[in-house]
C-alpha cells in the first residue's frame, strides 16, 4: 500500500520484526487462510485488539481481544497508544501500537486482521508494513460462500456482497493480491510472501547486523 513516511515508525528505527495486514471482504476466507498461516508459522503472531465491548461466552481476556471499559479505551488512545482504532455498532476497536512496537523490536513478525479502512491508518505510521488483500475467484464463488456458512439471511447475505464490492476497489492500494481459488496454493503464496519481506535487506541487515559489519554492508 502506498503510503507517507513516518519519523515514529518502528520499521523505520530499525527493528527486526515484519508488519503484515491481510484484508479481505467477508466469505473470502481470510480468517481460514490466517489460521493455517500462524499454525505454519511460529514466529508470526496474530495482533489481539482492544475492544469495548462485553466479551461472549468462552472468550478470553487477551486471546480474542483485550476486553476494557470505555474509560480506560479513551485514556489509551488519548495516550496514543494505538495505531488505529474504529466504532462498530455502539462499541469501539483499536489495535495496539505499543504491542507491536515490543514484537517488531524483538524481531517477531505480527500479523493484523484489518480492514482497508484499518489498513489505511496503519500504513501512514508503519511505512514498511506488508499489505495483503484476498480476493476471491469470483463474485458468485464469494455468494456461494456466504451461503454455505448458513447464519445469515438472503438480505443480510445482499448486504456483504454489496459491501464486497466496495471493498474489493480497494484491492490496488495493496501490496500483494492472493486469490483464494485453491485454498492450498493460497496458502502457500501467503507463506512465499512472508518469507520474501524476511529478505529484504532493510530486516536482514537488522537480524544479521555482526555479519553485515563484517562484509563491510552493515
Amino acid at each position: 500500500m502506498a503510503g507517507p513516511p513516518s519519523s515514529s515508525s518502528a520499521f523505520d528505527n530499525g527493528y527486526a520484526g515484519n508488519l503484515f495486514m491481510v484484508v479481505a471482504p467477508s466469505g473470502a476466507g481470510k480468517s481460514t487462510l490466517v489460521n493455517a498461516l500462524l499454525a505454519r508459522e511460529r514466529n508470526v503472531q496474530l495482533s489481539v485488539s482492544y475492544t469495548t465491548r462485553p466479551p461472549r461466552p468462552g472468550e478470553q481476556s487477551g486471546r480474542e481481544y483485550h476486553f476494557v471499559g470505555v474509560d480506560e479505551f479513551q485514556r489509551r488512545r488519548s495516550a496514543g497508544e494505538f495505531i488505529e482504532s474504529a466504532e462498530v455498532h455502539g462499541n469501539y476497536y483499536a489495535t495496539s501500537r505499543v504491542w507491536i512496537e515490543e514484537r517488531v523490536r524483538s524481531g517477531i513478525d505480527v500479523l493484523l486482521e484489518i480492514d482497508w479502512q484499518g489498513a489505511r491508518q496503519v500504513k501512514a505510521q508503519f511505512a514498511h508494513a506488508v499489505g495483503i488483500f484476498i480476493l476471491p475467484p469470483s463474485i458468485e464463488a464469494l455468494e456461494a460462500s456466504l451461503k454455505k456458512r448458513g447464519q445469515d439471511p438472503l438480505a443480510t447475505i445482499a448486504r456483504r456482497l454489496l459491501a464486497a464490492r466496495s471493498e474489493i476497489e480497494h484491492a490496488p492500494e495493496f501490496d500483494y493480491i492472493v486469490i483464494n481459488e485453491d485454498f492450498d496454493l493460497a496458502l502457500s503464496q501467503l507463506l512465499a510472501i512472508v518469507t520474501a519481506t524476511r529478505l529484504r535487506y532493510s530486516t536482514q541487515a537488522v537480524r544479521h547486523r555482526e555479519l553485515f559489519t563484517q562484509l563491510g554492508i552493515g
